[in-house]
Protein backbone atom coordinates (compact mmCIF):
# COMPACT_ATOMS: atom_id res chain seq x y z
CA UNK A 1 0.00 0.00 0.00
CA UNK A 2 1.11 3.44 -0.84
CA UNK A 3 2.04 6.27 1.65
CA UNK A 4 0.52 9.27 0.79
CA UNK A 5 0.89 12.72 2.52
CA UNK A 6 -1.28 15.69 2.70
CA UNK A 7 1.24 18.52 3.76
CA UNK A 8 -1.16 21.71 5.07
CA UNK A 9 0.44 24.63 6.24
CA UNK A 10 -2.04 26.89 8.62
CA UNK A 11 -1.93 30.14 10.18
CA UNK A 12 -5.23 31.21 11.70
CA UNK A 13 -7.62 28.58 9.81
CA UNK A 14 -8.85 26.91 13.31
CA UNK A 15 -12.51 27.50 11.26
CA UNK A 16 -11.32 25.74 8.04
CA UNK A 17 -9.01 22.94 9.50
CA UNK A 18 -11.42 20.66 11.13
CA UNK A 19 -13.89 20.66 8.24
CA UNK A 20 -11.12 20.14 5.60
CA UNK A 21 -10.01 17.16 7.57
CA UNK A 22 -13.02 15.78 7.82
CA UNK A 23 -13.30 15.89 3.94
CA UNK A 24 -9.99 14.18 3.30
CA UNK A 25 -11.32 11.61 5.69
CA UNK A 26 -14.51 11.31 3.16
CA UNK A 27 -11.96 10.24 0.28
CA UNK A 28 -11.42 6.99 2.09
CA UNK A 29 -8.03 6.75 0.07
CA UNK A 30 -5.65 3.75 1.52
CA UNK A 31 -2.27 5.06 2.83
CA UNK A 32 -3.32 8.69 3.33
CA UNK A 33 -1.92 10.88 6.40
CA UNK A 34 -2.12 14.19 7.00
CA UNK A 35 0.66 16.40 8.07
CA UNK A 36 -0.24 20.20 9.44
CA UNK A 37 2.44 22.20 9.66
CA UNK A 38 1.45 25.57 12.33
CA UNK A 39 2.87 28.87 12.23
CA UNK A 40 2.41 29.58 15.47
CA UNK A 41 -1.45 30.70 14.73
CA UNK A 42 -2.93 33.06 17.40
CA UNK A 43 -6.08 31.39 17.18
CA UNK A 44 -5.38 28.16 17.52
CA UNK A 45 -5.27 26.73 14.78
CA UNK A 46 -2.30 24.38 16.47
CA UNK A 47 -3.91 23.72 19.54
CA UNK A 48 -7.08 22.17 16.73
CA UNK A 49 -4.41 20.08 15.27
CA UNK A 50 -3.14 18.72 18.18
CA UNK A 51 -6.76 17.65 19.17
CA UNK A 52 -7.52 16.32 15.84
CA UNK A 53 -4.30 14.21 15.79
CA UNK A 54 -5.04 12.55 19.36
CA UNK A 55 -8.12 11.75 17.54
CA UNK A 56 -6.66 10.15 14.69
CA UNK A 57 -3.59 8.56 15.68
CA UNK A 58 -0.85 7.72 13.39
CA UNK A 59 -2.84 9.18 10.62
CA UNK A 60 -3.08 12.93 11.74
CA UNK A 61 -0.04 14.72 12.56
CA UNK A 62 1.56 17.88 13.66
CA UNK A 63 4.48 20.40 13.62
CA UNK A 64 4.70 23.47 15.37
CA UNK A 65 7.18 26.56 14.08
CA UNK A 66 7.48 29.18 17.02
CA UNK A 67 7.04 31.89 15.12
CA UNK A 68 5.28 32.76 11.85
CA UNK A 69 7.69 31.44 9.19
CA UNK A 70 6.31 31.79 6.11
CA UNK A 71 4.63 29.33 3.40
CA UNK A 72 8.27 28.22 1.98
CA UNK A 73 9.28 27.27 5.08
CA UNK A 74 5.90 25.42 6.17
CA UNK A 75 6.68 23.21 3.15
CA UNK A 76 9.77 22.56 2.73
CA UNK A 77 9.94 21.54 6.82
CA UNK A 78 6.47 19.27 5.68
CA UNK A 79 8.15 17.58 2.60
CA UNK A 80 11.36 17.23 4.75
CA UNK A 81 8.76 15.21 7.31
CA UNK A 82 6.89 13.53 4.42
CA UNK A 83 10.10 11.64 3.24
CA UNK A 84 11.08 10.84 6.39
CA UNK A 85 8.26 9.19 7.07
CA UNK A 86 8.40 7.09 4.07
CA UNK A 87 5.83 8.81 1.78
CA UNK A 88 5.47 7.64 -1.78
CA UNK A 89 3.32 10.33 -2.87
CA UNK A 90 3.59 14.08 -1.22
CA UNK A 91 0.48 16.43 -1.98
CA UNK A 92 0.59 20.12 -1.03
CA UNK A 93 -2.47 22.55 -0.34
CA UNK A 94 -4.20 25.28 1.39
CA UNK A 95 -6.46 24.82 4.08
CA UNK A 96 -8.97 27.43 2.99
CA UNK A 97 -10.76 25.19 0.58
CA UNK A 98 -9.11 27.31 -2.72
CA UNK A 99 -8.28 23.33 -3.37
CA UNK A 100 -11.34 20.75 -3.19
CA UNK A 101 -9.82 17.71 -1.98
CA UNK A 102 -12.08 16.11 -4.47
CA UNK A 103 -9.35 16.30 -7.11
CA UNK A 104 -6.85 14.46 -5.62
CA UNK A 105 -8.11 10.78 -6.40
CA UNK A 106 -7.51 12.09 -10.04
CA UNK A 107 -4.44 13.69 -9.29
CA UNK A 108 -3.12 10.42 -7.53
CA UNK A 109 -3.91 8.69 -10.63
CA UNK A 110 -2.11 11.35 -13.13
CA UNK A 111 0.83 10.48 -11.11
CA UNK A 112 1.25 7.42 -12.50
CA UNK A 113 2.79 8.84 -15.24
CA UNK A 114 4.57 11.90 -14.59
CA UNK A 115 6.48 13.19 -11.29
CA UNK A 116 4.16 16.34 -10.74
CA UNK A 117 0.66 17.00 -11.01
CA UNK A 118 -0.52 20.69 -10.64
CA UNK A 119 -3.75 21.41 -9.88
CA UNK A 120 -3.92 24.50 -12.81
CA UNK A 121 -6.52 27.09 -12.87
CA UNK A 122 -5.06 28.19 -16.22
CA UNK A 123 -5.42 24.86 -18.46
CA UNK A 124 -8.30 23.58 -20.48
CA UNK A 125 -11.48 23.21 -18.26
CA UNK A 126 -9.59 25.58 -15.44
CA UNK A 127 -11.99 28.34 -13.65
CA UNK A 128 -11.60 31.15 -11.21
CA UNK A 129 -14.47 31.56 -8.81
CA UNK A 130 -16.75 34.00 -10.54
CA UNK A 131 -16.81 35.92 -7.04
CA UNK A 132 -13.49 37.67 -8.09
CA UNK A 133 -13.63 41.24 -9.44
CA UNK A 134 -11.62 41.92 -13.07
CA UNK A 135 -8.82 43.87 -11.60
CA UNK A 136 -7.83 40.59 -9.24
CA UNK A 137 -8.23 38.05 -12.20
CA UNK A 138 -6.42 40.16 -14.93
CA UNK A 139 -3.53 40.58 -11.90
CA UNK A 140 -3.67 36.68 -11.51
CA UNK A 141 -3.46 35.83 -14.56
CA UNK A 142 -1.07 38.48 -16.07
CA UNK A 143 1.38 37.24 -13.06
CA UNK A 144 0.67 33.51 -14.72
CA UNK A 145 0.39 33.54 -18.03
CA UNK A 146 2.61 36.41 -18.74
CA UNK A 147 4.99 37.86 -16.46
CA UNK A 148 6.48 35.04 -14.67
CA UNK A 149 6.19 32.10 -17.22
CA UNK A 150 8.19 34.37 -19.72
CA UNK A 151 10.40 35.48 -16.99
CA UNK A 152 11.19 32.31 -16.25
CA UNK A 153 10.31 30.73 -19.44
CA UNK A 154 7.56 27.48 -18.04
CA UNK A 155 6.03 25.53 -19.88
CA UNK A 156 3.52 25.04 -16.64
CA UNK A 157 0.66 26.85 -17.35
CA UNK A 158 -0.12 27.83 -13.73
CA UNK A 159 3.37 29.10 -12.36
CA UNK A 160 1.91 30.27 -8.92
CA UNK A 161 -0.05 26.95 -8.42
CA UNK A 162 -0.49 25.64 -4.51
CA UNK A 163 -2.37 22.27 -5.13
CA UNK A 164 0.55 19.81 -6.37
CA UNK A 165 1.33 15.85 -5.95
CA UNK A 166 4.67 14.94 -5.95
CA UNK A 167 6.07 11.88 -6.59
CA UNK A 168 8.66 11.40 -3.34
CA UNK A 169 11.58 11.16 -5.93
CA UNK A 170 10.96 14.17 -7.25
CA UNK A 171 11.29 16.06 -4.01
CA UNK A 172 14.41 13.68 -3.34
CA UNK A 173 15.78 15.06 -6.61
CA UNK A 174 15.43 18.19 -5.45
CA UNK A 175 17.88 20.44 -2.95
CA UNK A 176 15.11 21.32 -0.88
CA UNK A 177 17.72 23.29 1.52
CA UNK A 178 18.61 25.67 -1.54
CA UNK A 179 15.26 27.01 -1.98
CA UNK A 180 15.23 30.57 -0.94
CA UNK A 181 11.57 31.90 -1.18
CA UNK A 182 9.54 31.84 1.64
CA UNK A 183 6.49 33.09 0.48
CA UNK A 184 4.07 33.85 -3.12
CA UNK A 185 7.29 33.33 -5.11
CA UNK A 186 7.58 29.50 -3.20
CA UNK A 187 5.37 27.96 -5.91
CA UNK A 188 7.30 29.27 -9.09
CA UNK A 189 10.56 28.76 -7.73
CA UNK A 190 9.61 24.71 -7.16
CA UNK A 191 7.89 24.91 -10.91
CA UNK A 192 11.02 25.90 -12.17
CA UNK A 193 13.32 24.08 -10.26
CA UNK A 194 11.37 21.02 -11.08
CA UNK A 195 11.19 22.13 -15.01
CA UNK A 196 15.10 22.75 -15.12
CA UNK A 197 15.90 19.35 -13.39
CA UNK A 198 14.15 17.93 -16.03
CA UNK A 199 11.10 16.37 -14.05
CA UNK A 200 7.72 15.73 -15.90
CA UNK A 201 5.09 18.07 -14.80
CA UNK A 202 1.29 17.34 -16.02
CA UNK A 203 -1.96 19.85 -15.12
CA UNK A 204 -5.35 19.02 -14.28
CA UNK A 205 -7.97 21.82 -14.42
CA UNK A 206 -9.22 22.46 -11.12
CA UNK A 207 -12.37 25.18 -9.95
CA UNK A 208 -10.56 27.66 -7.60
CA UNK A 209 -12.76 28.74 -5.39
CA UNK A 210 -12.34 31.89 -3.25
CA UNK A 211 -11.47 31.21 0.73
CA UNK A 212 -14.94 30.29 2.50
CA UNK A 213 -13.61 31.41 6.03
CA UNK A 214 -10.93 34.40 6.86
CA UNK A 215 -9.23 37.04 4.72
CA UNK A 216 -6.24 36.34 1.84
CA UNK A 217 -3.11 36.69 3.23
CA UNK A 218 -1.48 37.67 0.00
CA UNK A 219 -0.97 41.16 0.42
CA UNK A 220 0.90 44.22 -1.97
CA UNK A 221 4.01 43.41 -0.34
CA UNK A 222 3.83 40.15 -0.83
CA UNK A 223 3.17 40.57 -4.52
CA UNK A 224 5.41 42.90 -5.37
CA UNK A 225 8.37 40.68 -3.46
CA UNK A 226 7.05 37.98 -5.87
CA UNK A 227 7.35 39.50 -8.78
CA UNK A 228 11.04 41.07 -7.75
CA UNK A 229 12.46 37.29 -6.61
CA UNK A 230 11.25 35.76 -10.08
CA UNK A 231 14.99 37.83 -11.21
CA UNK A 232 16.56 36.69 -8.48
CA UNK A 233 15.67 33.02 -9.01
CA UNK A 234 16.29 33.08 -13.01
CA UNK A 235 19.86 34.08 -12.17
CA UNK A 236 20.00 31.76 -9.37
CA UNK A 237 18.64 27.94 -10.99
CA UNK A 238 20.14 29.42 -14.28
CA UNK A 239 22.73 26.98 -14.85
CA UNK A 240 20.22 24.11 -13.37
CA UNK A 241 20.10 20.86 -15.53
CA UNK A 242 18.77 17.52 -15.00
CA UNK A 243 22.26 15.57 -14.23
CA UNK A 244 22.19 18.25 -10.77
CA UNK A 245 18.90 16.07 -9.50
CA UNK A 246 20.41 15.21 -5.97
CA UNK A 247 22.59 11.40 -6.56
CA UNK A 248 19.96 9.77 -3.83
CA UNK A 249 16.92 10.13 -6.16
CA UNK A 250 16.01 7.57 -8.69
CA UNK A 251 15.68 8.50 -12.21
CA UNK A 252 12.14 9.80 -12.79
CA UNK A 253 9.98 10.78 -16.06
CA UNK A 254 11.91 12.64 -18.47
CA UNK A 255 9.88 14.98 -20.85
CA UNK A 256 9.62 13.48 -24.30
Amino acid sequence: MQRIVVVVPTYNEADNLPVLVAELWALQIPGLSVLVVDDNSPDGTGRIADELSAQRPGQLYALHHPGKGGLGRAYVAGFKWALAYGADAVIQMDCDFSHSPDYIPEMLEKLRESDVVVGSRYVSGGKLDERWGTGRYLLSWWANSIYTRLILNLRVKDATAGFKCWRANALRGINLDMLTSNGYSFQFEMAYVTEKLGYKISEIPIYFEDRRIGHSKLTIPIKIEAALRAWEILWRYRKFTPAMRQPDAAVGHQDA
